[in-house]
């Protein structure tokens, strides 16, 4: 049953009331304009709403049926009021990331520290994948916003703010190739166990691509889906591996590993990206975060270099 609101409204304020000509004082409308609203009400609930006493107007046993209906119907109303000027107001809401996990140390950090600490009512929703399952993510909508190293063209993405982030080598304390002064060839590398990324992820293909284009291949000593997995492998002395340096700052700065640039091209114009989906409407929380966020990998890029 579509009941109109404005009627309820005529009702309930008729009940408070008391009566026909108070209630229509406080509408500012004439009597016969709200007996007749009432009246349709009654037809569409095929029963009397109102009785008359000789201390005023009363609900029937139905009208107290409505008039509770129109007590709930408010409430919610002003819930749902609040909970929007709310959520206008940055105070609530979800906003969903997919990251590279690469990203997580500074990203917590620094920026999502920061803006949880600002609006403490938005819930970020934080997922860790590999470069294809981050694009999956924001073109099917599942995330608002992705972190990714390396660049997947795709049309359904749009790059909000990229960069720059050399793929570095990144060596065990003591290995030969990590006291040199100058970058490193492929082909020294080449020579070296690796731990690697699995197929699949951004780094490993642009790994891939860059032997690949000199006819040579990496010998695989680890392959992994984890970063800790990676940067335990060098710290224990079992290989090195190619990472862009933020992903290894804190190994970097303890002493713990050694990261070195590669002549490679690719691998110095490698970047780190934000991303959403082409044509996507995002809410206001969104858009905060993607401005916030977009300022800090700016400093990203000038930490890097």
């Amino acid at each position: 049953m579509d009941i109109p609101h404005q009627r309820l409204v005529y009702f309930r304020v008729t009940i408070e009331s008391g009566s026909l000509r108070k209630a229509a004082a406080r509408l500012d409308i004439a009597p016969s304009a709200v007996s007749r609203q009432i009246a349709l009400l009654e037809s569409a609930f095929g029963a009397s709403l109102l009785e008359r006493t000789s201390r005023g107007i009363r609900p029937t046993p139905t009208g107290e049926m409505v008039l509770e209906y129109c007590h709930r119907r408010g409430a919610l109303d002003d819930d749902f009021i609040a909970r929007l000027e709310a959520h206008q107001r940055l105070e609530t809401g979800t906003i969903s990331l997919v990251v590279g996990e690469g990203f997580i140390n500074d990203l917590i950090d620094a920026p999502l520290k920061a803006f949880a600490e600002r609006y403490r009512g938005i819930r970020l929703d934080i997922e860790q994948a590999g470069t294809d399952e981050i694009i999956d993510s924001v073109v099917e909508d599942r995330a608002h916003i992705g972190l990714m190293f390396h660049e997947r063209v795709h049309p359904q993405v749009r790059f909000w703010a990229s960069s720059g982030q050399p793929l570095m080598a990144v060596l065990p304390v003591g290995h030969e190739l990590a006291a040199s002064s100058t970058p490193l060839t492929l082909t020294a590398i080449s020579e070296t166990p690796m731990a690697l990324w699995k197929v699949g992820h951004g780094v490993r293909r642009l790994v891939d691509d860059a032997f690949e284009q000199i006819g040579l291949h990496p010998q695989i000593a680890v392959e992994t889906n984890s970063m800790a997995v990676l940067r335990r492998a060098v710290v224990a002395g079992m290989g090195m591996t190619l990472l862009p340096q933020f992903a290894v700052a804190q190994e970097v700065a303890a002493g713990s590993v050694v990261a070195r640039p590669v002549v490679c091209e690719s691998f110095q114009n490698s970047q780190a990206h934000m991303i959403t989906r082409v044509g996507r409407r995002q809410p206001q929380a969104s858009l905060k975060l993607l401005r916030h966020l977009s300022g800090w990998m700016q400093a990203f890029r000038h930490a890097a270099k």
